[in-house]
């Protein structure tokens, strides 16, 4: 049995979707990240950076329990306990892990730092906000273009880059972005939100995500909480 430690976010929901997608059996714990839980110190002892997801699966590679964070290994990991999203040769391996690697360098940390400036920040900083949606933009015309030439993110199948990426485009409109902007992104999106394990993926703890509307949300998001020493 995998323990998942989560909430309904682009991060949680790669995990989310790559549980269902292997038809692993899992447990959920939601981490209320607006309440402050993640700085809680059982949470802190499998997920040191104090960031979701993180797992505990009781059958490790050696037989014992294992507990992982960051959701890029998590995806490796799981890819691995499987044999499943993960290409078979070497070459495609590493084809696909840059594009891993893209979303984890990328992706996540730019289109986060545009929603923040364009939803959450206190001030609406107009360099800020064109930076990082014109960076939303730069990215979102990588992967059209890749896209031209390629079924899947990472070449003609379909593989844990795919799972990546997709929870992060979900809010393209919070981004920014036109999909007209992406004729060959735009048809990947929709085929991958099709999939059913996609589509159940991203309804794990949906229902209880609420909007960052008070200032204690905010502050355990966004302010000097973060950056204690724990």
């Amino acid at each position: 049995m995998i323990d998942v430690y989560s909430w309904a976010t682009p991060n949680g929901h790669k995990v989310h979707i790559m549980l269902e997608e292997c038809g692993l059996p899992y447990r959920v714990h939601p981490v209320n990240i607006g309440a402050g839980d993640q700085f809680t110190p059982e949470f802190l002892k499998i997920s040191p950076n104090n960031k979701i997801p993180a797992i505990v699966d009781s059958d490790g590679p050696d037989g014992q329990p294992i507990s992982l964070f960051e959701s890029g290994a998590i995806l490796l990991y799981l890819a691995a306990k499987t044999g499943k999203f993960l290409p078979r040769t070497d070459r495609q391996k590493f084809e696909m892990l840059q594009w891993l690697m893209f979303q984890m360098g990328g992706v996540g940390p730019m289109l986060g730092q545009a929603h923040h400036f364009r939803i959450y920040a206190p001030e609406k900083i107009d360099y800020a906000i064109k930076r990082y949606t014109n960076e939303a933009k730069r990215l979102y015309g990588v992967m059209d273009k890749q896209l031209a030439t390629h079924r899947y993110i990472a070449g003609d199948e379909y593989t844990i880059a795919d799972i990546a990426i997709f929870p992060w485009l979900r809010s393209w409109q919070n981004q920014g972005i036109d999909w007209a902007d992406y004729p060959h992104l735009k048809p990947w999106f929709d085929t991958v939100a099709k999939r059913p394990a996609v589509q159940r993926g991203v309804q794990v703890l949906a229902d209880l995500r609420k909007p960052l509307i008070d200032d204690k949300a905010r502050e355990n998001m966004f302010g000097s909480t973060q950056y204690r020493t724990r």
